[in-house]
C-alpha cells in the first residue's frame, strides 16, 4: 500500500537524506532491522519509520545462501517495486547482485508471504516507477546525484502464479 508520508516520516526523510546520516544508515540499518525483526517475530522493522517496508528473501549471488533484506517496497497492483539506491553509494546494494544472479525471491508483506520473480525495469517503465518512488521519498533524487555515474536500478517483483 502506497500511503502519503505523514509529518514524522517527512521529517525522517529530510534527516535521512543528509550525507552523514545516509552514510550512517547504510552501515547500521540492516543490523537494526534484523534485530527488530527478531524482537517482533518478523512483523516490524526500523526502516518502517522511513518507507513502506517489505522483507525480501534472496539467494546470495556468490554464496548461494538465503539472505533477508528489509527494503522500501512500493505497490503497483500485485507487483512490488524496489529501488537500489544504497543511500547514494557508488556501489549497488547486495540484494541487487543477488536478484541479478537468482531472480526468484520470497516476499513477506502485510501479513502474507509469496514467491516472486524479479526483473530490472527499463525505459518508460523504469521512469514510471522511479517517479512513484520519488513521489513518496524525495531523497531518492539526492541519492541518484550522489551515486552518479552509477545508474540506480529499479526492480519489479511479479508474483509467480501457482500454475506456473
Amino acid at each position: 500500500m502506497n500511503r502519503t508520508p505523514n509529518a514524522l516520516q517527512i521529517f525522517f526523510h529530510r534527516v535521512a537524506a543528509l550525507k552523514p546520516v545516509s552514510r550512517l544508515l547504510s552501515r547500521i540499518l540492516q543490523p537494526a532491522d534484523d534485530f527488530i525483526l527478531f524482537l517482533t517475530r518478523g512483523k516490524h522493522t526500523f526502516a518502517e519509520l522511513l518507507l513502506p517496508t517489505i522483507v525480501v528473501e534472496t539467494v546470495g549471488a556468490r554464496t548461494g545462501e538465503r539472505r533477508t533484506h528489509p527494503l522500501g517496497g512500493f505497490v503497483d497492483g500485485d507487483k512490488y517495486i524496489l529501488v537500489g539506491t544504497n543511500f547514494g553509494s557508488q556501489h549497488h546494494p547486495a540484494w541487487v547482485h543477488n536478484l541479478r544472479a537468482h531472480p526468484q525471491c520470497v516476499v513477506h508483506a502485510h501479513g502474507s508471504t509469496g514467491n516472486y520473480i524479479a526483473r530490472e525495469a527499463e525505459g518508460e517503465q523504469r521512469e514510471k516507477y522511479r517517479q512513484l518512488a520519488i513521489s513518496y521519498y524525495h531523497a531518492y533524487e539526492i541519492y541518484e546525484q550522489r551515486a552518479a555515474p552509477r545508474k540506480i536500478p529499479v526492480w519489479i517483483l511479479e508474483p509467480i502464479s501457482a500454475s506456473s
